[in-house]
């Protein structure tokens, strides 16, 4: 059974950006770009109708889609830096979606995961990186920014590579829901009004 996640995909307005990242750190694994992704909930290897249950669960979230930005490069591992990661500025948004998907997986019997939400763009994996190469990789990109983006949709996805790095397959997606525009929310109730006035 392959390992499952659930994640945001990276969309190709913020993939691109991050590929020209790539180069210039000598012990760098990258990943490729159609593999970046926000991961939300780690849930590991499943047994099929668990899988069934969890998708079921996950199709019942309904929550307004919102925007993610990416604002500078970080590594996990300071003494020993073990993979480098674009940071992603912080949204209440993404942090309550985040924490709906953690109770639903909680609640379905799923381990707590013991580490905390750090939402993040995997860009590569070190191996026995030296510290100075990789404080210069993060100096000489340390004014990295993008614009925010858009978010409809996050999804259930699977990894069959052992080490990470991908390739990952999307197994299910479930959309994020639109804000009605104002005009749309209110129109009826307002108009509703006068002619019960007026009517």
């Amino acid at each position: 059974m392959p390992r499952l996640f659930t994640a945001l995909e990276i969309p190709q307005a913020l993939a691109f950006p991050l590929s020209l990242l790539r180069g210039g750190l000598p012990s760098a694994r990258w990943i490729d770009p159609e593999n970046y992704h926000l991961t939300l909930r780690f849930i590991g290897d499943v047994e099929p109708r668990l899988a069934d249950e969890i998708v079921a669960a996950l199709d019942r979230v309904a929550r307004p889609g919102f925007s993610i930005a990416l604002r500078g490069l970080a590594a996990f591992g300071s003494r020993k830096p073990r993979s480098i990661h674009a940071e992603v500025e912080a949204s209440p948004e993404l942090a309550e979606l985040q924490a709906e998907i953690d109770r639903i997986c909680r609640r379905l019997g799923l381990p707590a995961d013991q580490r905390k939400f750090l939402p993040h763009v995997t860009l590569a994996r070190l191996r026995q990186p030296k510290p100075e190469d990789v404080a210069r990789y993060l100096a000489r990109n340390a004014g990295f920014r993008t614009p925010a983006i858009k978010v409809a949709r996050f999804g259930l996805f699977s990894a069959r590579d052992s080490v990470g790095g991908g390739p990952y397959l999307l197994e299910e997606a479930f959309p994020l829901e639109t804000p009605a525009r104002p005009e749309e929310a209110y129109g009826d109730m307002r108009y509703g009004s006068l002619a019960s006035q007026y009517g």
